[in-house]
């Protein structure tokens, strides 16, 4: 039986070789299953503590100053790991910083084998949510008394690792046995205990029932079945009035279920919508429960009539919402299972074929395919979906995912896209399938169809939708993509499998892999001049996106030399890809026509998708640099810094309204738009022109209001005193950051700051660093911070006194209820920077129509996005806040009571910057 050291280090900062030291050592021995020793004392660091430090665990300067160095409890640690693995919630880290203090003491590295719990947790627990030891601890109940102390840390860790040993004996002997060929490239020296797990499920049948066996990995058995369909007899009012008010309604399933007159509104106009049938335009404000309005709609209508009913999202919390929270809830109303299925494009979902045939090559695997494989092996034990959304693969594991997902199944086979192809039998089977803006968008342009049949859409997060639809309309080619396509090519094409083919066929492989060295070779000579032509542009020409980039819109007018010179080296680059197309199409014919085998017919499945990559770069790429067109905003972004020579090459269509008339509105019976801002100025007329509805269409328009006591709850006040922006920037930064700065003593931190540029953003970060002192606030930037916008979201929300500065993302889709927040301050309102592709050309477009291009199209958009903004701060009806707009503009320019009138009707203090902190201090 395997003896355990679980140790943990509280330490200055995460780098030994920077001179950072252990402040704390906490070693838990386990031999058997018991706690045989504990080990735990305070160590002078001989520097001093970080204020973040102290502030995460609670140990400062004071408390080490009676601490023995390390130096005089070194002999008495190395006793401790005589003949033990060594476990760590990451155990580099730990091991590192203990190995370095070691050797300043002249004692030998410690070389034990080792096991680190956040990797046998990935690989175990594949679909929790976060892999931090204090989630992990309360996911499976473990007591944690003092997170970030050592020896507590050391507990349950080790208490951890017995439930992870427990768990790899639960496995299925198929995918124990797989995962010994991943092993070797892994940190934890598992192999012992895989083995030990192997012995034990050899002579065992629990479980075996809950699996099957397809293309030689252990997957969970799956029966999908068509479900029987729900009866209803009453009408639809009857129907909602029992939902509503009876006691067997949402008040005997929702515990805090609360009437809501605006709720039954919302259902009622949307099942009219449904019936008649017409199109819909429905805004409901904050705390509606809109979700729950159309679910009920939608499912009543579907049941009722055997029609099937598409909703579609903008984000996939918002999709999770409602599989998993809502439909939930809904379920409990019905006396058969209702259904409803989350149904995603194949690149989500996993090919057990391809999978297969990785597993047979994993000798060749770096650490993060092998770990990939590892946490993917036991995943399939488990899932029910197949869906990638599910699990968190290691940083270059979507590559690896790439190889495997459905989409590199050119042809529809069941047995080898096994969850793809359940996911489409439980769609066609569904009353109302949940899906995505992007799935939604590509349906509507692709030849094929990438939905099940539907006549009626419930498009919710609707202010969203046109921007998804734009970009899938358009061209999206980047350099990184393309030479990540070729790479990935050039690994397919020195396969061993396609090197034991034919003379002719080797033949093909040589050609085929000079001709994409000398693809990758012209992409990147491409790239550098596109990159030193933008660089070489007058500033006036650029603009900036809101992550950085630098924007060049494309215009024939005054980028002659330049596009003529990029079509000459396109259509070298294109050469070669046909080229490359032409070779691939007969080594593919060559593999068909010999004997099949399955890792014959995998590659021949990823030739074929490798062929259709390079007719869609020709097509893509063929005819960006032709005659331009008022109808397609065309421009190429480039990195400010960071990777050299990238660049980004997009257009969208200028007339979207259009294409979606012709596409969506006229092709389907029923389109029920619907979010929480859709009006501009109390009109849809705005967005009825953006998605492509007319003046003498018959559309049912609704406003259902929050109800939310926003005057009660909320304050707006507005600085008299800040500087001009366009006179002074940088006066107005500092202004910005001063009084972010004495809102965030007012207010304890619990602050949102939303900027409309980043480069504005940036500076201001960087300003509030050196103005405030970090044992105060934690401050946190969008593109600054690491961390995509949710861990940025969770760590403003872990830490008392802190500050969120976020750009576009953030304006919208961002909740963070109650105490969390207090405070929204918009830096700017929320243009669109001048210059940016698109509106440029769109406000051609409408000055050719005799429009004005700023109200009939700047200003409505910077409305619809002011009113995101502002509903980042009451989340619900207990949250209270003030929003504070630092530009002057609302209270000043003509147009500014747009804007005001735009949000609900709440107290508004135009003053002082110093008068507005008083009166927010005595409001608060």
């Amino acid at each position: 039986m395997a003896a355990f050291a679980i140790v943990d280090l509280e330490t200055t900062g995460n780098s030994s070789s920077k001179q950072d030291r252990i402040i704390e050592i906490g070693i838990v021995l386990i031999k058997e299953k018991k706690i045989v020793k504990e080990f735990s004392t305070l160590v002078y660091p001989e520097r001093e503590i970080p204020p973040f430090i102290s502030s995460l665990t609670g140990i400062d300067d004071e408390d080490v100053i009676g601490a023995p160095l390390f130096s005089e409890i070194a002999q008495e640690v190395y006793r401790l790991f005589n003949d033990v693995y060594i476990v760590a919630h990451n155990v580099e880290f730990d091991l590192g910083f203990l190995n370095a203090e070691l050797k300043k003491c002249g004692l030998p590295a410690l070389t034990n084998p080792i096991i680190d719990t956040v990797e046998m947790a990935r690989i175990l627990i594949p679909s929790s949510e976060s892999f931090k030891l204090g989630q992990l601890a309360e996911q499976m109940n473990l007591g944690h008394d003092r997170p970030h102390r050592a020896l507590s840390d050391a507990q349950v860790t080790g208490e951890l690792l017995l439930c992870l040993l427990d768990r790899l004996k639960e496995l299925p002997e198929r995918t124990l046995t797989q995962l010994l060929t991943v092993t070797e490239k892994l940190k934890s020296q598992m192999r012992p205990f895989i083995e030990e797990a192997i012995d034990q499920a050899r002579y065992s049948v629990k479980g075996i029932q809950h699996y099957t066996i397809l293309h030689g990995i252990a997957v969970r058995k799956l029966t999908p079945g068509k479900k029987e369909k729900p009866a209803i007899t009453e009408d639809f009012s009857g129907w909602l009035t029992h939902i509503f008010e009876g006691e067997k309604g949402l008040k005997g399933t929702i515990p805090s279920f609360e009437t809501r007159a605006g709720q039954r509104e919302m259902s009622e106009s949307i099942y009219r919508a449904l019936t008649e049938p017409q199109h819909a335009l429905i805004e409901a404000g904050a705390g509606t429960g809109k979700s729950i309005a159309y679910l009920l709609s939608a499912l009543y209508y579907s049941i009722k009539n055997n029609r099937r009913i598409v909703v579609s999202t903008y984000t996939t919390s918002l999709q999770n919402q409602l599989l998993h929270e809502e439909v939930p809830k809904l379920e409990r109303l019905f006396d058969e299972p209702i259904r409803v299925e989350l149904f995603k494009g194949k690149a989500h979902y996993i090919s057990l074929a391809h999978f297969s045939y990785e597993l047979e090559n994993s000798h060749l695997d770096n650490y993060d395919e092998a770990l990939a494989k590892a946490i993917i092996l036991v995943w399939l034990t488990q899932t029910y979906t197949g869906d990638i959304e599910e699990i968190q693969l290691p940083s270059n594991g979507q590559q690896f995912w790439h190889k495997i997902s459905a989409e590199q199944s050119v042809k529809h086979q069941k047995d080898e896209n096994y969850f793809y192809a359940i996911a489409e039998e439980k769609a066609a089977f569904a009353d109302v399938i949940i899906t995505n803006h992007s799935l939604l968008s590509l349906d509507l342009i692709s030849d094929q169809p990438q939905l099940p049949s539907y006549e009626k859409v419930i498009i919710d997060e609707a202010h969203q939708f046109t921007n998804v639809a734009s970009r899938y309309f358009g061209v999206q080619l980047n350099y990184k993509e393309l030479q990540s396509q070729l790479t990935h090519l050039n690994d397919l094409l020195s396969d061993r499998f396609l090197s034991n083919g034919s003379t002719t066929i080797k033949t093909k492989l040589e050609q085929s892999r000079g001709a994409v060295e000398q693809a990758k070779e012209e992409l990147s000579q491409l790239s550098k001049f596109i990159y030193h032509s933008i660089k070489r542009n007058r500033p006036s020409s650029k603009t900036k996106s809101d992550i950085g980039r630098v924007q060049y819109t494309l215009l024939h007018s005054k980028d002659a030399a330049m596009i003529s010179t990029a079509s000459e080296m396109i259509e070298r680059f294109l050469s070669k890809i046909l080229l490359i197309k032409r070779s691939i199409r007969t080594i593919s014919d060559q593999f068909i026509a010999s004997p099949p085998t399955e890792p014959i017919a995998i590659l021949v499945s990823r030739l074929e998708q490798y062929e259709n990559v390079c007719l869609t770069i020709v097509e893509q790429l063929g005819k960006y640099f032709k005659e331009e067109s008022l109808e397609e905003a065309k421009w190429v972004e480039i990195e400010g810094s960071g990777h050299q020579h990238s660049f980004y090459m997009f257009s969208e269509p200028v007339n979207l309204d259009e294409l979606l008339r012709k596409k969506l509105l006229t092709s389907k019976q029923s389109i029920v738009f619907t979010s929480a801002t859709l009006t501009t100025a109390q009109s849809f007329e705005f967005i009825r022109k953006t998605v492509g509805l007319k003046k003498e269409d018959k559309v049912i328009e609704k406003v259902i209001p929050s109800p939310y006591k926003f005057d009660q709850n909320a304050r707006l006040m507005i600085p008299n005193d800040f500087p001009n922006v366009r006179e002074d920037q940088e006066e107005f930064i500092y202004s910005v950051s001063e009084a972010i700065y004495s809102l965030s003593q007012v207010t304890k931190g619990r602050m949102l700051v939303l900027f409309t540029s980043y480069d504005m953003l940036k500076k201001t970060y960087y300003l509030l660093k050196e103005m405030i002192n970090p044992e105060e606030y934690m401050i946190f930037g969008q593109g600054i911070s690491s961390g995509s916008r949710d861990r940025l979201k969770k760590n403003f929300q872990a830490f008392d006194q802190s500050i969120l500065l976020g750009t576009s993302s953030f304006w919208e889709g961002v909740d963070i209820p109650g105490d969390d927040l207090s405070c929204l301050m918009i830096v700017r309102l929320p243009f669109q920077p001048p210059g940016q592709p698109v509106q440029s050309i769109r406000e051609q477009v409408i000055k050719k129509e005799g429009k004005n291009p700023f109200m009939d199209y700047s200003l409505p958009e910077a409305i619809i996005r002011f009113r995101q903004g502002f509903g980042r701060l009451i989340r619900s009806s207990t949250d209270r806040g003030i929003v504070f707009v630092c530009d002057q503009r609302i209270m000043e320019a003509r147009y500014g009571k747009y804007f005001i009138s735009s949000i609900p009707d709440i107290p508004v203090t135009y003053d002082s910057t110093t008068n507005l902190i008083k009166q927010a201090q005595k409001w608060l």
